[in-house]
């Protein structure tokens, strides 16, 4: 069966607990994938502008998964959304399978960086912005997903700091914090990005109005972020 012929069903939010059922095995991190879920669908379902079928475009949206490190609930959308056949998803982690613990940028249909590590994905974007804004590509924007406690390291302060003089305006993070930073932020998370001129938004997490309406909030000649707030890891 083609990804084509499997996705004649068509796959809703109400689906992705089960799609994520079927990724067993130890190491699943799961509380970092689960912070993630309503995020990452409201963003495909609603706000990116991807699909299987424009995988290569140059228009694309580029989204840049730096949590990569619990990709549970990135793998279950990207199959709920055609990128790839919801039977990858029973092997996920074992030996054979392109669905490995951090996502492959060279093995899952998708996905634009290997990712697990933090602090890499923000400047990632950043220099992903760049690139498209010295092409002349307009269109595009450039999405991030990165979790909170990937603010306590340097490189992230760094690129934010940059991309606000810079006037990445093609640029836009969502933070996922759910209270797993080892450093407090006097003011909160987006004090720390307003100080760097950006336009900045803090929304509850599980709320896929609240999460649609931040995410497409107008923020002309800067770089945007959304900080969803959702339950503490170890509630």
């Amino acid at each position: 069966m083609t990804i084509i012929e499997e996705h004649a069903r068509s796959y809703g939010y109400t689906d992705l607990p089960a799609l994520m059922g079927l990724m067993t095995g130890d190491e699943k991190h799961g509380p970092a994938a689960t912070s993630t879920l309503d995020v990452l669908w409201v963003l495909y379902d609603r706000v990116l502008r991807v699909g299987p079928e424009r995988m290569d475009d140059p228009g694309r949206d580029r989204f840049l998964l730096s949590k990569g490190h619990g990709p549970m609930a990135y793998y279950a959308v990207l199959a709920a959304k055609g990128f790839l056949p919801v039977d990858w998803l029973t092997g996920f982690g074992s030996y054979d399978s392109p669905l490995g613990h951090h996502p492959d940028r060279l093995l899952v249909p998708g996905a634009e960086i290997g990712s697990g590590s933090l602090g890499h994905g923000l400047p990632i974007a950043v220099g992903t912005a760049l690139g498209l804004r010295a092409q002349g590509l307009d269109e595009p924007r450039v999405w991030t997903l990165i979790g909170d406690a990937e603010l306590d390291e340097g490189s992230n302060h760094e690129a934010i700091a940059f991309a606000g003089p810079a006037g990445l305006e093609r640029l836009h993070t969502v933070v996922v914090d759910n209270s797993s930073a080892s450093h407090a932020r006097p003011g909160g998370i987006v004090a720390r990005f307003e100080a760097a001129g950006w336009s900045a938004l803090t929304v509850d997490g599980r709320d896929h109005e609240a999460l649609y309406t931040a995410f497409t909030a107008p923020h002309p000649g800067r770089p945007h972020v959304v900080v969803a707030r959702v339950e503490p890891k170890n509630a």
